[in-house]
């Protein structure tokens, strides 16, 4: 007795379903997570990778079907049966693309605004997102300048200058210009960004991160390094001839080692001017 067609129907769109979930969990096609807020991002990434899966394979997979099973066989010359519609499959192909897309669109907004995107771009408190428990920590003598008012955590101020071609990093606090951004492992940082030019954006890929930079527009980023190491920064916004080349690295150093940075690139203190003696 054959199986009917609307349990075959069933059980492949449950293998279908099955697989793409598998896909989407256990197939990792991200860089290396290096951030508190990777996690999230990665969610989201994990879900839409899922549905991607199930839609390319579910659709590729009726394509081949029906050029196989619905093709001219040789020698036939009838016309194919007239069939103008079905209202109930019409139905059904309409309301779970509707659902799937609502689905995605709240749930997008959801990791969208924990990761702090719609909060306005120069709120510090609502942009950090803290890594651990590390209240009270200074690095190296560094005072914090900005302070998560609900987690009581300090971050980290840098100024960051885009312009062609280059990214610019000034520690406000230590007096310290580099070309390179070095951050300390589990700590909040503040990116305070500013373009001179032309719009450029910031963009670690290990931390999910990308925030365009806008002249006259001040923005500010905040993130927590979760993983020492060595990440490229690119600029992801065409801005110029030579926007290829637009890149530098940031460098996650453990506490100490962020430390003797700070001491080593800190200027000499300016001796203090004695003052004359009258006689």
């Amino acid at each position: 007795m054959p199986i009917p067609a609307t349990i075959l129907t069933l059980l492949t769109g449950m293998a279908l379903v099955l697989a793409g979930l598998w896909v989407g969990q256990n197939v990792n096609l991200l860089p290396l997570d290096a951030s508190a807020n990777a996690p999230v991002y990665d969610e989201l990434f994990k879900v839409l990778f899922s549905i991607g899966t199930i839609l390319f394979v579910g659709i590729t997979g009726l394509i081949l079907f029906s050029l196989v099973r619905f093709r001219r066989r040789s020698g036939d010359r009838t016309d194919g049966l007239a069939i103008e519609g079905n209202l109930p499959l019409e139905i059904l192909w309409t309301a779970i693309p509707a659902i799937v897309v609502l689905f995605v669109g709240i749930y997008s907004y959801d990791i969208y605004d924990r990761m702090g995107g719609m909060t306005p771009l120069n709120d510090h408190s609502a942009h950090v997102m803290a890594a651990g428990d590390d209240r009270g920590r200074t690095w190296a003598g560094i005072s914090p300048a900005a302070i998560d008012a609900e987690a009581g955590t300090a971050a980290l101020p840098i100024d960051v200058t885009a312009m062609q071609f280059a990214f610019i990093f000034h520690y406000p606090d230590a007096d310290i210009t580099s070309g390179e951004l070095h951050v300390p492992v589990g700590q909040p940082v503040a990116l305070h960004m500013k373009a001179n030019d032309v719009i450029h954006a910031f963009w670690v890929p290990q931390f999910r991160l990308k925030q365009d930079v806008i002249p006259g527009q001040p923005t500010l980023l905040s993130f927590t390094a979760t993983r020492p190491g060595r990440y490229p920064i690119v600029c992801a916004e065409l801005c110029g001839p030579y926007h290829g080349g637009m890149r530098s690295t940031v460098v996650v150093d453990e506490p100490d080692t962020f430390a003797d940075w700070v001491a080593k690139n800190s200027p000499a203190p300016t001796p203090a001017t004695p003052t004359p003696v009258q006689s």
